[in-house]
């Protein structure tokens, strides 16, 4: 995706996104997954604009769109996608150099990296003790996590320009470690809830999205509400905005 610039991702699709729907309204679940789906593919901040636009065009020549707003982004997958590749297209032949001289200074501060991690240590632990006495292997992997975050603190203070790209690939690796025992440990009701929760705010839009678009959502859905259930942290940088 080039440079860390798009350290403003979600909040940026999301504002665009009201400001064509033309009501400030909170993004669903669902719509906030799509997002990190687009965001984990790698698809350009520019690009997903565009294609929300194009949707938005579409919905509007449609009929559904007469008098109906349209109320979810899984509506506007195939046109960011459609977006994404267009924008592929144009870029090649331009060669490395132009992704160079694009690069962007750090978007964050320092300070503001701290804060953001003593945040989710301080979360971290906090779920680690409620968990102590009625799942300690839990709170056990929970605890494994904090240190594994607290072990990269120290990139933070290092003198050199920092690496916002490892940093963020580290950490995506520790969620997603984190993200694996707590759907190993969930029991079947929980997950079926969150199946059924899933199934009905797409039952609008299935027959838009492919088999791979289908089960990508599933596991970012999944991970979500299981971390939002004991109350953990999301690590990556994209959510410190």
């Amino acid at each position: 995706m080039g440079s860390f610039n798009y350290f403003n991702y979600f909040t940026e699709i999301e504002e665009h996104f009201w400001r064509k729907r033309g009501a400030h309204l909170l993004v669903s679940p669902l719509d906030w997954v799509i997002v990190e789906t687009w965001q984990k593919a790698g698809i350009p901040l520019d690009a997903v604009l565009r294609g929300i636009d194009s949707a938005f065009e579409s919905y509007g020549r449609s009929r559904r769109g007469a008098g109906r707003p349209l109320k979810s982004l899984a509506y506007c997958v195939d046109a960011v996608l459609e977006a994404a590749a267009q924008k592929q297209e144009t870029e090649v032949g331009k060669g490395p150099g132009a992704a160079r001289a694009a690069k962007a200074a750090e978007p964050f501060s320092r300070d503001e990296l701290r804060g953001y991690f003593a945040r989710n240590l301080e979360k971290l632990e906090r779920a680690a003790a409620r968990l102590s006495q009625s799942d300690g292997e839990l709170a056990g992997r929970i605890l494994r996590t904090r240190a594994s975050v607290s072990e990269l603190l120290p990139l933070l203070d290092s003198p050199a320009e920092l690496d916002l790209e490892d940093l963020e690939r580290r950490l995506t690796v520790v969620e997603e470690k984190l993200g694996a025992a707590l759907l190993a440990g969930a029991d079947e009701e929980t997950l079926l809830a969150i199946r059924t929760e899933l199934d009905r705010q797409l039952a609008a839009y299935r027959r838009r999205m492919t088999a791979e678009q289908l089960s990508r959502l599933e596991r970012q859905y999944t991970q979500k509400r299981l971390l939002e259930r004991f109350e953990l942290p999301r690590l990556s940088l994209f959510y410190l905005t």
